[in-house]
């Protein structure tokens, strides 16, 4: 690997910051007063304004108003958007969006491109992706109760969904549906595109996060799907691929997500360094100077640096040898990402004292709502069991799916 970036990716980051500075960091204060829905017109403001500015839709290609970044170039820039937990959102290139626009771009339709992608990469509508159930395990998405019977020429779908991120307000959700009761567990559902104004589409409620309900792109929903019925041309790829179609898509979005924690773990880490710096606990004693502290900085800087370096090696896997070949990489960098952000934010929440557990700062709106990385995509647990079971595997030991 080289580590050294092309001069294009350079400039580009260094346009990405200083747009950061200017537009983004700006509506954190805004968006915590008024919440995501009144603050739409400073967002929208900002979304115009990064479109002007040459940087909108960085991950996806030319012909749909995007940059067409190689997926590492994009990686890189995910770390700099990540500095705010609105940073992918001004860009257009927030999940569930960005995995959604994937799907649709690889597995979609003429049709479905031009009704649902396109509006979707123009930032004229939001999508959801709606496949985890309160009464089914989210760690095994090959067991789903929801169904979905071809009537004639409709799909019939009924069940239940939760943690639907960004459904308040979506225009459309992509839905992880049994289609096939009797196949193997690996071929049983499908994904089907369910326009929001559906009858039998319904928001049942925004799920409260740490005590935050949120509003819009920033919230999570509970929907129920009764007798809920779309055409069958809104089968998104074949039917059964759901799973496979599913895993594809959270494959790269975990390395996604992992550079936006390395960019949240940067956010932090500064701030914790400018309150130890200027913060005196005495006459001419700032905090810095108390070897805990000191400790905490050291301790930091170092996890940071070595989780960035790995994963760019799982960035690099996928760009070189497939995404097959970096699953292990993959699983890897979800959990011992997740874990550094955790313990970054505490140590900067921490060194703020009383002023960090406040919203006087971004720390505790970051912590709120990253907390639930070392949950989705795949608890922690999961995907260190499954690390596990492959390096067991290379000396004999046979471990099953579930064991």
């Amino acid at each position: 690997m080289d580590f050294a970036l092309p001069a294009e990716l350079e400039s580009l980051l260094s346009r990405a910051h200083d747009f950061m500075r200017e537009h983004v960091y700006p509506l954190e204060p805004v968006v915590a007063t008024k919440g995501f829905d009144g603050a739409k017109a400073e967002l929208d403001a900002a979304r115009e304004a990064c479109k002007r500015a040459g940087l909108w839709l960085p991950q996806m290609p030319e012909e749909y108003g995007g940059r067409g970044l190689p997926f590492l170039h994009h990686a890189h820039l995910s770390e700099v958007l990540g500095r705010s937990l609105l940073g992918h959102y001004v860009f257009n290139c927030q999940a569930p969006d960005a995995g959604n626009m994937e799907l649709l771009h690889e597995q979609g339709s003429p049709e479905q491109k031009e009704r649902f992608l396109r509006p979707l990469c123009e930032g004229r509508f939001r999508s959801c992706f709606s496949m985890t159930e309160p009464d089914r395990a989210g760690s095994n998405p090959t067991w789903l109760d929801t169904k979905a019977v071809l009537d004639g020429d409709e799909w019939v779908i009924d069940g239940r969904k939760w943690f639907t991120t960004a459904a308040d307000g979506a225009d459309f959700a992509i839905v992880m549906a049994v289609t096939d009761p009797d196949a193997a567990p690996h071929q049983r559902a499908s994904m089907i595109l369910v326009p929001t104004d559906t009858p039998g589409f319904v928001h049942t409620r925004r799920i409260a996060i740490m005590g935050e309900e949120g509003s819009g792109w920033m919230s999570h929903s509970e929907i129920e799907y009764r007798d809920c019925r779309v055409p069958k041309e809104n089968l998104l790829g074949g039917q059964g691929f759901g799973f496979m179609l599913a895993q594809h898509r959270l494959g790269p979005g975990r390395i996604h997500h992992c550079m936006r924690w390395l960019g949240l773990c940067e956010r932090a880490f500064d701030l914790m360094c400018e309150r130890a710096a200027k913060r005196e606990i005495a006459p001419g004693k700032p905090l810095g100077t108390r070897q805990i502290v000191q400790e905490w900085i050291a301790t930091s800087r170092a996890e940071i640096d070595a989780a960035r370096l790995y994963v760019q090696k799982a960035a690099w896997t996928i760009d070189t040898k497939g995404l097959y070949a970096a699953r292990t990489e993959i699983s890897c960098i979800k959990f011992f990402v997740a874990d550094i952000l955790q313990k970054v934010v505490d140590r900067a929440i921490q060194t703020h004292g009383a002023l960090g557990i406040t919203e006087d700062t971004p720390l505790s709106a970051i912590f709120r709502h990253e907390r639930g990385a070392r949950i989705y995509d795949g608890p922690d647990e999961v995907h260190k069991h499954v690390v596990a079971r492959r390096a067991l595997k290379a000396h004999g030991l046979e471990l099953g799916g579930n064991g």
